[in-house]
């Protein structure tokens, strides 16, 4: 990925199209990288459009850079709570064992380089088996929907036309009213495919407190990855 330098920061961005045919927009994902997107037709140096719009960026990145993490150098966010990564050499088999109680996770393995990675997989089990549980006990209440699946996305969840949900793999490090708010956002859109009035005001008859939500999960920032599983 393409990184650009605006002192003291290194600011990862891509590049995509827009339906414009005249106008640049720059906006951030939850990850914190910026989106550069391009109007189409027209050639764009996207690292001239990033400086021309320095204070902005600069604003806006070291605002998100006071959000939680979810990933850290030695703890985790699971279930909306830190735990302390412990790491445990072992030769023959890798593992992560999961001591809530204590505010731990073990990851075992043979080198410490591995445990980002367990953590992943980790994540994305436990995710999908989550999202399976709550999809059989709040989907009834809404338009069928045509399957799902856990992977890496640019927002916690989405829903496309054709009526298929897909959840970030990182749900599970939320709070259980996060994730709830998550799935029911994403079931609402099997009736309103957009953001319309309608649709904020299907979400609040189902989610009464969904902007006190939204706000909550605004302050939490995914780490990157590239995994996904279908349910």
């Amino acid at each position: 990925m393409p990184t650009i330098e605006l002192a003291p920061y290194r600011i990862e961005y891509t590049v995509s199209q827009g339906k414009s045919r005249r106008y640049t927009y720059l906006r951030f994902r939850s990850d914190m990288t910026l989106e550069v997107v391009v109007p189409r037709g027209r050639k764009v140096d996207p690292e001239e459009e990033i400086r021309e719009r320095r204070t902005w960026v600069l604003k806006h990145f070291e605002a998100m850079s006071r959000n939680r993490r979810i990933l850290e150098d030695d703890r985790v966010m699971f279930d909306g709570t830190y735990l302390k990564i412990t790491f445990e050499v072992d030769l023959d088999a890798e593992e992560v064992q999961l001591e809530q109680a204590r505010g731990v996770v073990i990851v075992r393995a043979t080198e410490a380089s591995r445990v980002r990675e367990l953590v992943r997989r980790w994540f994305l089990k436990e995710t999908s088996r989550y999202v399976v549980k709550k999809l059989s006990e709040l989907s009834s209440q809404f338009p069928k929907y045509q399957g799902a699946d856990v992977r890496e996305i640019r927002h916690w969840g989405y829903c496309t036309k054709t009526r298929r949900l897909s959840f970030s793999w990182q749900l599970i490090a939320l709070p259980e009213r996060l994730r709830e708010y998550v799935v029911l956002h994403e079931l609402t859109h099997l009736s309103v495919f957009n953001h319309s009035p309608e649709f904020r005001r299907r979400l609040e008859a189902v989610c009464p407190d969904y902007k006190l939500r939204e706000k909550e999960l605004d302050q939490i920032a995914p780490m990157r990855s590239y995994l996904s599983r279908s349910l």
